[in-house]
Parts: C-alpha cells; sequence; structure tokens
C-alpha cells in the first residue's frame, strides 16, 4: 500500500492539467484520493479542531461564516470549470448524457445548501474558523470535485480487482429491471438524506437562537448576570451552543445530520450507477470514453463495492464510492470527540446514554 501511495504522489502532474483535470492527472489524482481515509487515523488521535464548538482565539483564525462559505464553494466551482471548459478528451457539456448532468445538478444543490443558505440565512452565528482547517478543508473539496469531473466527462479506469465485465457487443451486460431502479432509488435517499440533514441542522440552530433569547432577557432583568460565553461578542448568539433534547431525530443519537449526510451521498452514489462509460453508449462524434491505463490499484475499503457493482452488472461509480468512504471516515472522529465535548460541557445526565451517531454507543 505505501508503495502504491508513493507510486500515486511521484505521478502528481502539474498544474497545467489540473484546471481542468486532464487524463494523465485523473489517475494519479483519484489513485490518491482513495486513500484519504488513512489520513483521519490522526483525526482520532488529536481532539484539535479549531472551527465550530471547539474553536478558540488564534491570530491565524477567518470569520465563520465567511471561511466556511469559501471551503464549502470551491468543490462546485472547480466541478462546474471542469465541466464547461473545452477539451480535446472529453465531449462538451452540452453533449453529455443527461445522467451526467443530474449528477452536477446534485452536487451543486448540496453545497448550495452549505455554501450560501446555513453560514449566512439558517445559522445564528458562526464561530471563527482557523485557517488551517479552511485549507484543508478546500483540498478535500478540490480533491473530491476534480474526481468527478473527470468521471463525469468519461474518463475511464480499470481497476483491480474488477469485477464488471462489458458484453461482447460493446454494451452494457444484461441485467434485471429492479438493478434498473437503482438510480432513481438513489434520488430519493439523496432527497431525504438532504432534507434530513437540514432539518437537523435548522433544529440546532432554533435551540441555539431560542436559548440566546433567553439569556438576553435574564441579563436584561438582573445586570449582575455577565451573559457568559457571548461575552466579548456583539452578537448574543456568539458560543451559545445547547444540547438538543432526546427527541425526535435527537432521540438517540447526537449528530442524526451526520447520518443523513452519509446517507444523501449514499443516494449520490446509486444515482452514478446510471453513468455508463460513454463508449458504452450508442456512438456519437462526441461520445467516446478516455481510456486510462494502467490500472488502478483500489483501496482494500473499496473492494467490497466494486464486488456488488460487478454482481448487480453496473459501471463501478469510483468516485462517488470514494466520496461516501471520504466522508464517512472524515466525519466519524468528529462526532467522537464531539460527544466527548457535550459531556464535558453539559455532563453525561444530559447527554442521556445517547451515542455520537451509534444509539447506545457511549464511544461513538
Amino acid at each position: 500500500m505505501g508503495a502504491t501511495i508513493s507510486t500515486c504522489w511521484g505521478a502528481m502532474p502539474f498544474t497545467a492539467e489540473l484546471f481542468p483535470p486532464t487524463p494523465a492527472a485523473y489517475k494519479p489524482i483519484i489513485c490518491g484520493f482513495q486513500y484519504f481515509p488513512l489520513m483521519t487515523v490522526i483525526q482520532w488521535i488529536l481532539s484539535w479542531h479549531p472551527a465550530g464548538k471547539t474553536s478558540s482565539q488564534s491570530i491565524f483564525n477567518i470569520p465563520g461564516h465567511i471561511a466556511w462559505s469559501a471551503m464549502e464553494l470551491v468543490g462546485p466551482i472547480n466541478l462546474i470549470y471542469s465541466m464547461v471548459t473545452p477539451s480535446p478528451y472529453a465531449p462538451s457539456f452540452s453533449d453529455l448524457p443527461m445522467s451526467n448532468i443530474l449528477v452536477v445538478a446534485l452536487y451543486c444543490t448540496h453545497y448550495f445548501n452549505r455554501a450560501i443558505i446555513s453560514p449566512f440565512f439558517s445559522a445564528p452565528s458562526m464561530s471563527p474558523i482557523h485557517i488551517a482547517i479552511m485549507s484543508f478543508a478546500m483540498l478535500f473539496n478540490w480533491f473530491n470535485s476534480a474526481c468527478l469531473a473527470g468521471w463525469l466527462r468519461g474518463y475511464s479506469v480499470p481497476t483491480i480487482p474488477s469485477f464488471y465485465t462489458a458484453s461482447s457487443s460493446g454494451g452494457l451486460p444484461p441485467r434485471s429491471g429492479v438493478v434498473d431502479l437503482l438510480p432513481t432509488v438513489g434520488v430519493i435517499l439523496f432527497a431525504i438524506g438532504m432534507a434530513g440533514n437540514i432539518y437537523s441542522e435548522t433544529t440546532l440552530f432554533r435551540l441555539r437562537r431560542e436559548e440566546a433569547e433567553k439569556r438576553a432577557s435574564k441579563k436584561t432583568d438582573d445586570p449582575t448576570l455577565t451573559g457568559g460565553e457571548a461575552r466579548g461578542s456583539h452578537n448574543k448568539f456568539h458560543k451559545v451552543y445547547v444540547i438538543p433534547p432526546t427527541s425526535g431525530v435527537f432521540r438517540y443519537i447526537l449528530y442524526p445530520h451526520y447520518i443523513f449526510e452519509w446517507l444523501e451521498w449514499t443516494g449520490f452514489a446509486l444515482f452514478g450507477t446510471a453513468i455508463a462509460p460513454l463508449s458504452a453508449l450508442p456512438a456519437s462524434a462526441t461520445a467516446s470514453s478516455v481510456a486510462i491505463t494502467p490500472p488502478l490499484h483500489l483501496a482494500p475499503w473499496l473492494v467490497p463495492a466494486a464486488w456488488v457493482a460487478g454482481k448487480l452488472a453496473v459501471p463501478l461509480p469510483l468516485p462517488a464510492v470514494v466520496f461516501v468512504a471520504n466522508a464517512i471516515t472524515n466525519m466519524l472522529p468528529h462526532a467522537r470527540w464531539g460527544r466527548k465535548w457535550y459531556v464535558d460541557k453539559f455532563g453525561e445526565k444530559a447527554v442521556a446514554g445517547r451515542g455520537a451517531v451509534v444509539p447506545g454507543c457511549a464511544w461513538m
């Protein structure tokens, strides 16, 4: 595995090949990005995460809503730019199948909410974010959107192992009608996940507003109260946090918005099974995929997804699957440390035995 990572790093292309990614750049990008879960080991060891509830004073801090919007906008901007920029290696955006364009629309819909609606209209306040956190998030979103762009523009990377075999006629192999419903199921899961994620977060925002209003009212009634966490800020919502009550989506876990986001991206990957290699589509002047060799050795944790895709006789939506794996492994340690923060701040009794993302699990 170490040799594979070194090979990916050594093959990283020049900047001119990255915007948008060329076929030569695409393989080392996705090769390196699939090993992102290894980097998250550091997140399990260190609780340092100067953003949100756990932010701290630093000269390297950036206002929360500005930093959040900037780091979340990198993905959709890079994806749209990479998709619409003319390339000698891929068809134009207007010539792509509708399924490819819909994937772009789903991705951008999510990030429009995350980058614009959430920080500027939904959240009552956002704590400062350290420039290191913002930079790492920007890098993650660039890698992710670059992988998606290459995939959607028709770059075809054979994998080892591979369980998917096209039919001898050059098209897709026979499969059941049930499998053909996967993209529809994917869109439904994406919609449920996004709606649940937004509902969970707006519930937290509402609870924060109510708590801040309550504190402001008490402070008005009793001038001896200092406002505690809000001290030093003109925003009465600043650093006002509450633990959600044991009801609704927070009844059994503290981070249902994480679970809903994972459901959202799982649906995204399922819809990605509709993205066939362009060479498997009816012949046209532009519908030709770019074959990239040699094959890509899959990270061990991606092999089960490749096996399932092969059994279902659907193309492996590799960048979408990589995105799901990376999102989960990135967010899990945040949830784990977040639960500890809740316990330290409000006590185990207020946590009421809830896990971070696993019901009843004190560790997770």
